[in-house]
């Protein structure tokens, strides 16, 4: 089998400049993937979505102070950010999340902790927000027993439809429900397809963190997405 190893004194000297300051920043930002720690979901075909929105079973209001987060990696590090601006209710049956849940964003209020690649995640290379301007998942089912369920649902993103599942630890009470959950999703199968810097290549995992608190009654103001 040929030697594939690296040999630096028979490297040009443009590509061992290049390849140094990525090594250097590897080794003291460890280069991980954040996606290997969490459930890697597949996208399929969607799913139909049983029953309507009046199917029987009790909503609650996804509340203000809820957060959806993501992180983002490349050969270089990890960045990570979220959405500020979202709505949505879970419906819930014989105690368990049932069908015709939902959260829609409004990614315009797309953010991260660079300035710079907030404003590039909201143009056509990422997100597209002019022309997408909403994110939607909507639950078609959630399964096993106890409060740690693989939910499964359609996600709209990026003008694409795609069914995922993850597990996430689900409490429901009378008076509120909770659902956390940290999983990845793969932004090539929603035609997120930008690839990044040659030398600094973004990985196509993305983790998303969910940490969502509902309760029954009418939404508020500050639970509603803003009016375009």
């Amino acid at each position: 089998m040929r030697d594939m190893r690296i040999d630096p004194m028979n490297m040009q000297p443009n590509a061992l400049k290049t390849m140094v300051p990525v090594l250097l920043v590897c080794l003291s930002a460890g280069c991980s993937d954040p996606s290997k720690e969490v459930h890697r979901t597949t996208g399929a075909d969607p799913q139909q979505v049983a029953g309507s929105a009046s199917a029987a079973g009790t909503e609650y209001v996804i509340r203000a102070g809820s957060t959806i987060g993501f992180v983002g990696s490349k050969v270089t590090g990890s960045h990570t950010g979220g959405f500020t601006n979202f709505a949505g209710a879970i419906r819930v049956a014989d105690g368990k999340v049932v069908g015709n849940s939902e959260i829609q964003i409004a990614m315009s209020s797309t953010w991260s902790d660079s300035d710079r690649l907030t404003g590039h995640l909201k143009s056509p290379d990422f997100f597209d927000v002019e022309n997408h301007p909403m994110a939607t998942f909507t639950v078609t089912g959630a399964e096993g027993s106890g409060n740690q369920p693989t939910v499964t649902g359609n996600l709209d993103l990026h003008g694409v439809t795609r069914s995922i599942s993850f597990p996430a630890k689900v409490q429901v009470a009378d008076d509120a429900v909770t659902v956390a959950a940290e999983f990845a999703i793969n932004r090539k199968d929603f035609n997120i397809n930008y690839p990044g810097k040659p030398d600094d290549l973004i990985r196509d995992n993305v983790v998303i963190k969910l940490d969502i608190r509902a309760t029954p009654g009418p939404a508020r103001p500050e639970d509603l997405l803003p009016r375009s």
